[in-house]
């Protein structure tokens, strides 16, 4: 189970993360500020970054944590798609907010797991990272 949760996990992370990127440069399409939309796609991509390299860093941590950790990933994922989704769809477009609350509240999260992940592998006796 746990290895295919972590399977299911990755698949989400990529797919979130294309999906999110190219909802974020959709929305953007009519911005004339090229710089701009690099760096909220950057911003957009990088909890999804975080994730991977939490995964990476999770082999210490405790079977409960890192099935958090997919966990996660999975929810940050479909949330992700489906709030730039329905900001897309909807007419008119508000601006920016969502393209920057999501990111903010993921790497919230992903902070929350991660803390918790260091601190139980210091419980197990693993030397700290």
């Amino acid at each position: 189970m746990s290895n295919r949760l972590h399977t299911v996990a990755q698949g989400a992370a990529i797919v979130g993360a294309v999906g999110s990127v190219a909802l974020t440069l959709y929305a953007g399409r009519n911005n004339n500020q090229p710089f701009l939309m690099v760096l909220m796609s950057g911003w957009v991509f990088a909890p999804f970054f975080g994730f991977v390299l939490a995964t990476r860093f999770s082999g210490r941590w405790s079977a409960v944590t890192r099935a958090a950790l997919d966990v996660l990933i999975v929810m940050v994922a479909v949330a992700a798609l489906a709030i730039y989704t329905r900001d897309v769809v909807t007419a008119p477009h508000k601006g920016a907010f969502v393209y920057v609350a999501v990111p903010a509240v993921s790497w919230l999260l992903l902070l929350a797991v991660a803390a918790a992940g260091f601190l139980s592998a210091r419980r197990a006796g693993a030397p700290d990272l």
